[in-house]
């Protein structure tokens, strides 16, 4: 069996992705396993997004094997079709800090129901539905803001915090 990915640390995100913004930063496309709505517009429709060329497998994959587990039906129940996001140049929230959307490497799904400060006893993807979910997200490599800081349960990255 292969083992995943190991993806850098916060703290050398730039040494291993290169400069925010830079053209490797929207290289990759990844198509979706399934149609996602957008968080701020559900009536449009995604099959695909940009992220960071080095991560574009591991999102398809992510997603692939999520609608392997779950289902259409059962995803849509769970929100888990709700895409709020992956590049965008921009710092963190309150930070002078390059976020990880800045380098392509970060995804937000059902941003509505997992807001940034909220705990896992509010967020909704913290319920144990989830759980499968995660371990798919883990089994990439990938780190949950949620399941490791309990915060930004939406967000998932190719970086591990420390």
């Amino acid at each position: 069996m292969a083992t995943a990915q190991q993806w850098p640390t916060q703290a050398i995100v730039r040494a291993f992705y290169g400069d925010p913004g830079n053209p490797q930063c929207t290289a990759g496309m990844v198509d979706l396993a399934y149609p996602m709505k957008i968080a701020w517009d559900k009536g449009s429709i995604i099959r695909r997004f940009r992220c960071h060329a080095k991560v574009e497998g591991a999102f398809e994959r992510i997603f692939q094997k999520t609608l392997a587990q779950y289902g259409q039906a059962e995803i849509s129940k769970l929100g888990l079709d709700i895409f709020g996001g992956c590049y965008n140049f921009r710092a963190m929230r309150g930070s002078t800090k390059w976020s990880m959307h800045a380098y392509g490497i970060a995804v937000d799904l059902d941003p509505e129901n997992n807001q940034l400060k909220w705990t896992k006893t509010r967020a909704r993807f913290a319920k144990a539905a989830y759980e499968p979910f995660w371990k798919i997200v883990e089994s990439e490599g990938m780190t949950s803001l949620g399941r490791v800081a309990d915060r930004d349960w939406m967000h998932f990255q190719a970086a591990r915090l420390r």
